[in-house]
């Protein structure tokens, strides 16, 4: 039965009752909400992909609660394309709808390159995670890039102590990005691929196999080697204004990971 205007008024909002134990709230929202994105990338084309959203604002200490319902709706009515430039526009839509002093988004999702493998050169996509953390404080805005680039590592001391041979595995280094001005997922993901005994690619053959083995025996690095050097490169691009990197090998002859984080602030 549909309801009319009057009855509509009359329902209810206990939301925005007054609560007297004058406690504000950080963070309140909604968590884990899979929602369809469009995200373009370096290359100008444009990814259809899945995100995982976070979202919350502050709340005031007089109100009971804040409205969850128009998280959603915020969704909903804006399936245009996500980017680091438009983030803005969302999160003061969000405050504003709310009317909260406060916000903070997290998208989270997979983001494709397509790769040349190193000799054949076939091609294959490459996949990483990817998201953008971004939060409004009394108008002041900020956003935060993180990334996961899985890659491969070579021990240093396997090859120096062994006859023939080393030890390595796969490693996933992590970083996260304070940024200046803009810059491209694509940049980050190059900048931290350097950096490892060797990246990985989606699809290989046999020539590229035998490159990727003595690339990666002839460039060993330990944990502290990888996190040291992806910093050295962020710490030289004036796009970036702080950032953490972290480093996790998943030793191949032991049963526990190697880590290692180093912070910077310019």
């Amino acid at each position: 039965m549909k309801l009319s205007k009057h009855e509509i008024s009359a329902i209810s909002d206990v939301q925005n009752s007054v609560d007297t134990r004058e406690l504000a709230i950080d963070k309140v929202g909604i968590k884990n909400i899979r929602h369809p994105v469009k995200v373009r990338g370096k290359d100008g084309n444009v990814q259809h992909t899945i995100a995982m959203f976070n979202m919350y604002v502050q709340l005031p200490k007089n109100f009971k609660g804040t409205h969850m319902s128009r998280f959603v709706e915020i969704l909903n009515t804006n399936e245009q394309e996500f980017s680091i430039e438009n983030f803005e526009t969302v999160i003061r839509e969000m405050t504003r709808r709310l009317e909260a002093p406060a916000g903070h988004i997290e998208m989270t999702f997979p983001y494709f390159i397509r790769k040349k493998a190193p000799v054949s050169g076939v091609s294959s996509l490459m996949d990483y995670e990817v998201t953008y953390i971004c939060e409004l404080n009394n108008g002041l805005y900020d956003i935060t890039i993180k990334i996961l680039v899985p890659v491969t590592s070579l021990c240093p001391c396997s090859k120096k102590i062994s006859s023939y041979g080393a030890h390595n595995q796969r490693s996933h280094v992590t970083v996260t990005v304070g940024i200046n001005e803009f810059i491209w997922v694509e940049d980050i993901i190059r900048i931290i691929e350097q950096q490892a005994s060797s990246e990985l690619y989606g699809l290989l053959k046999r020539p590229d196999e035998k490159y990727i083995t003595e690339y990666a025996f002839d460039n060993p690095k330990f944990v502290e080697d990888m996190v040291r050097d992806v910093a050295a490169q962020l710490y030289n691009d004036p796009r970036i204004k702080s950032f953490i990197v972290e480093c996790e090998n998943f030793e191949s002859i032991h049963n526990h990971s190697a880590f290692a984080e180093l912070r910077s602030t310019r």
